[in-house]
Order: structure tokens, then sequence, then C-alpha cells
């Protein structure tokens, strides 16, 4: 077999590839063959139509399943002869492919790109832990108490924080008004339009006001975005939060803890977990950035897309979550894409860039690695950890916890070697 490589762009190669006529022979009679069986003609029973007919008759699909069983056998065999990576499928050109002649074809081809690896030990980041404060400990309280807080009638005019029930009629110019009575929402609370709030703000229960509104351009509804209109509310009823104070019964009622200052210290040791985490993810996004000034990684566009189209479906996915219709948002798919396109370049640097220091330092995560990790998710999740083993199986996603934990000891030995300078105060 021939193989002619040419460099068309650092991620990007081209393939001009030659196979013996013989290997192209052998492919069109095992072909025929498996046409043969399944083949039918009038006056032949199926599998029966002699040979000759079967490549004068049935000439297109001997070809095509020639080519079905010939062209990627042959690819990856001119892939690994040429000692490339591939990291998207190839886009074949020129296709000769007869009986009797040898075949070629022309494959391009991106691959990941080879990295010159500089200095990465011993790098200058600057990083300061932030530990969890008095303040931080009571912010997490008061939001606690807030969470358990009840709705009680408020006799007095509406201000920001309250819960008001409303009814309204809503005309916008040149439509058909639209009514709702009962309708509740949390004054200053971004939920409906900002006239809306303005509107209740100073109103008791019973009063009534009209107001201008305009849609925001970015409105769901397309032929309101925007447009003005009228609206008239009434204030039906003024509600306020009556949050708990914090003390042993909120404790209590929270569960777990007798006593206010046992959730206190809950509180402190939880947040001061989350805290270590976010820092050590701060310090190893550090590390990375600084390793990523010293190197110039090309990035294949195929990665790049296959980035935005990951976290497109993320982002798809959360809107489902939250119980809205991805398909029913108007998605501008080309503006999003060049807004996620510089992280998304980011991302895949990141990812190549470790991946070649792992190789080079010959980091890998074995089974035992691997075995410690689904024992943890076990305990994390209340799960056996053969059932997480499991799903981890039947989702495809085994391969991508070993690279995972793989990266987890390229970002541990980058950290290990970094030279760590407190961090610039902000003023």
């Amino acid at each position: 077999m021939k193989v002619e490589v040419q460099e068309l762009d650092p991620c990007k190669r081209q393939l001009v590839v030659e196979a013996p006529e013989e290997e192209v022979r052998a492919a069109w009679t095992a072909a025929c063959g498996r046409v043969q069986r399944d083949a039918r003609l009038p006056g032949f029973r199926r599998g029966k139509v002699p040979m000759t007919l079967v490549r004068s008759r049935f000439a297109d699909e001997v070809r095509q399943a020639v080519a079905e069983a010939l062209i990627p056998v042959v690819y990856r065999r001119a892939v690994d002869e040429a000692r490339l990576r591939p990291v998207e499928d190839p886009d074949f050109r020129e296709l000769d492919l007869e009986e009797g002649r040898p075949l070629r074809f022309t494959a391009v081809v991106e691959i990941k790109p080879a990295i010159a690896l500089g200095e990465y030990r011993g790098l200058t980041v600057r990083h300061s832990p932030h530990p969890v404060t008095d303040a931080d400990v009571e912010t997490t309280l008061n939001t606690l108490a807030e969470q358990r807080a009840t709705l009680v009638t408020a006799a007095r005019p509406a201000r920001v924080g309250d819960f008001v029930v409303v009814d309204y009629e809503l005309t916008p110019e040149g439509a058909e008004p639209r009514r709702e009575q009962g309708y509740a929402f949390e004054v200053g609370g971004g939920r409906v339009l900002p006239e809306m709030d303005e509107a209740v703000m100073g109103l008791e229960a019973g009063a009534e006001r009209r107001v201008r509104v305009r849609f925001p351009e970015q409105h769901p509804r397309e032929e309101l975005r925007g447009r003005s209109g009228d609206l008239t509310l009434r204030v039906v009823e003024v509600k306020e939060k009556e949050v708990p104070p914090l003390d042993d019964d909120l404790a209590r009622a929270l569960g777990m803890h007798d006593t206010l200052a046992e959730l206190r210290e809950a509180v402190r040791a939880r947040l001061a977990a989350d805290r270590e985490r976010q820092d050590r993810r701060a310090l190893d996004e550090a590390v990375v950035d600084a390793a990523l000034a010293r190197h110039d990684v090309v990035v294949p566009e195929s990665l790049v897309g296959r980035e935005i189209a990951h976290r497109i479906g993320h982002a798809r996915e959360s809107l489902r979550r939250q119980g809205v219709d991805p398909d029913a948002v108007r998605w501008d798919y080309e503006k999003l894409g060049s807004e996620l396109r510089p992280d998304a370049e980011r991302a895949v640097r990141r990812a190549l860039l470790l991946e070649a220091i792992a190789e080079r330092e010959e980091l890998t995560a074995d089974d035992a690695d691997v075995e410690a990790e689904i024992a943890r998710l076990a305990r994390d999740s209340g799960r056996a950890p053969q059932a997480v083993r499991s799903l981890l199986e039947r989702g495809g996603d085994l391969d991508g916890l070993r690279l995972n934990l793989r990266e987890a000891k390229t970002l541990a030995l980058l950290v290990e070697h970094a030279r760590i300078e407190p961090a610039e105060q902000a003023t």
C-alpha cells in the first residue's frame, strides 16, 4: 500500500492512499458473494442468481458493498502507517474504485497537534486561599432561616421583598388584552416587567394603578419584542415574609442538630469543605493559565466545534430540568457559538496541553485508581460500587473517568512543583 502525507496546516493532513489491485479483487469477490446471497431475479430463487448476472445486474450494489467494507480498513491502515491521531472522521475525496484497478482516494483529516513542551514545572502563580469567616456562617444561617419563612398578610403598602397577589389586564398595542386573576409574584424579584414591579410598590390591598409598559427586545414572544402596551392592575393582597429567629428551635426544625451552636459548627465545616474545593479549583486553573501562557497550542476546529456543541447541549438540558422545553426557545446558534468560542478554544487548548504533559510524565490512571474513584462515587451517591460501575459502563463513561483521573494527576503534579505567591488583595 502507498501512503503520501501532506501537511495542510498544524492540525490538518491530506493522505493520498493507494491499495493494491489484488486487495480490491479479493474485496470485489467477497462483495459479490454477499450480494448474491440476497439477490432476486425472475426465474431464479433467492441466492441462486448466477455470479455473471450478479456482476452485471447488481453492479452498483456490489460496488457499494466493496466501498463500505474496503475503504474504512484501508484508511485505518494508512493512518496507522502515517502515525497520525485523527480527532474527527475523514473527508474523503477523489475516490477511484473499480474492479481490476488499485483503490485510490484522498482523505483530509484533522489531528491532534504536536505540542513542543517547554517548562511546565516551577511555574509561578499568584493565589491565596479564602478562609471561611463568621460573616459567611451568619449569611448561610440567615439563608436557611429565609427558606423556613412563612408568608403572612400585611395591612400596609407593598414594598420590595413582599409577595403580592394581583388581578391585571395587559394590552399590547394592536393586540388583544390578556387578563389574569390571582397572579402572585415577589416585588423586586425580576419575574415580571419592570413597570409591573414599580406599579405595585406603595399600593395596599384594593388599590389600582394604570401604567404604560414596554416589552424587552429579548421577550420570549417574538411578536411582542420592543412593543409598548397598557397595564391595569389591582392589588388583591400584600404578603410579607415572616422569618424565624436564629435559635435552637430553628436548628431542630432543620433536622440533625439540637442546638444553634451545633448547627453553626456544622455550617462552618460544610462551608470550609466547599471553600477548600473552590480554592483548589482556582489554584488548578491558575497553574493551567500559567502553563498555557508558555505554550503555543493550535487547536483543531473539529474539537472546538464539538466543545461548543457540548456546551449548547448542556444549556438545553439545563432548561429541560427547569421545566422549560428547549425547542420552544428561540436560539440564535450562530451568535451563541460566537459567544461560546473563546471559552471552548481555551478548554480544548487546556485538554491538549495537559494530555501532552501527562504523556511526557508517563502519568496514567490504573485499575486501582478507577476502583477507588468508583468507591468514592458510590459513597457520595449511596449506591453499591458495582451499581456505579454498571452505570458508567452502560453510559460509555468509564474511559472518560480514567481520563479525568489522569488529568487530576497532571494538575497535582503542576501544583506540587509550582511557586505559589500570595495574590494581590483588592483594595
